[in-house]
């Protein structure tokens, strides 16, 4: 009888084991909250036409920004898996720093950063905890930018040569860059878990300004080189099936 009740318990034990095991062909959704905590840094700006110039000690700093993330993953095997990350796109604030901060907030964008991850999960498949590490890349675009009415002063004083000068629009460069990515996973039962992860993406830009005259002529231009270098922490709620 003793025996009988051991086997059962072991059994038992073993299939609860591989109800929590991560496994070749599992997938993982998550979704949670995204906080993106840029390190940033910049180079003055500079006018590149009509005349070149440089505008000594100013410069520009990114806001922490908060989102919802999205995640979906699946497993090689028990310890290797592949993941793609995105999000609803983050709005960044950037505000003048230096000779530029009398001017306060310069303007805004949208930043789109879709992520492919290859992880790898350590312990083993059935273990509840599981730290993992990630390295991958993504591609880096900007949507919505808009300068403030009073970079748009700002400017128009600094081509007061150009009269005429209205309205200054801006761009933001696209780009590739890798992602550095560590975490820890904990799985509840068979389906729910929980994800928390630490990424950080060595990201710069250029914003390239363009100064138009009532007619539409372009007046000048400039551009500002900016480091974001983002700390980007991750916490989600995860399903697998």
């Amino acid at each position: 009888m003793k025996k009988t009740m051991f086997a059962l318990a072991t059994l038992g034990a073993l299939a609860s084991g591989s109800a929590m095991a991560q496994q070749a062909g599992n997938w993982v959704l998550g979704t949670g909250w995204f906080h993106l905590s840029p390190q940033d840094s910049s180079k003055p700006l500079t006018v590149t036409s009509p005349i070149p110039a440089v505008l000594p000690g100013s410069g520009a700093s990114a806001s922490d920004s908060d989102t919802l993330g999205l995640s979906a993953m699946y497993f090689l095997d028990s310890h290797w898996a592949v993941e793609g990350v995105f999000g609803v796109p983050p709005k960044f604030k950037l505000d003048g720093t230096g000779t530029l901060g009398r001017v306060g907030q310069l303007g805004e964008a949208r930043q789109w950063s879709p992520t492919i991850l290859g992880k790898y999960y350590f312990n083993e498949g059935n273990d509840a905890f599981r730290p993992y590490v990630g390295l991958g890349a993504t591609y880096v675009w900007y949507s919505g930018v808009k300068l403030t009415s009073n970079l748009q002063g700002a400017l128009a004083s600094q081509f007061h040569q150009s009269p005429f000068a209205v309205n200054t629009t801006a761009k933001l460069d696209s780009s590739f860059a890798p992602v550095v990515n560590v975490g820890v996973a904990y799985q509840f039962d068979k389906h729910w878990g929980l994800s928390f992860s630490v990424s950080y993406i060595p990201l710069k830009t250029k914003a390239k300004l363009t100064t138009t005259s009532v007619t539409g002529l372009p007046v000048a231009t400039s551009e500002a080189s900016l480091k974001l270098n983002p700390i980007v922490t991750y916490l989600a709620a995860t399903y697998r099936f």
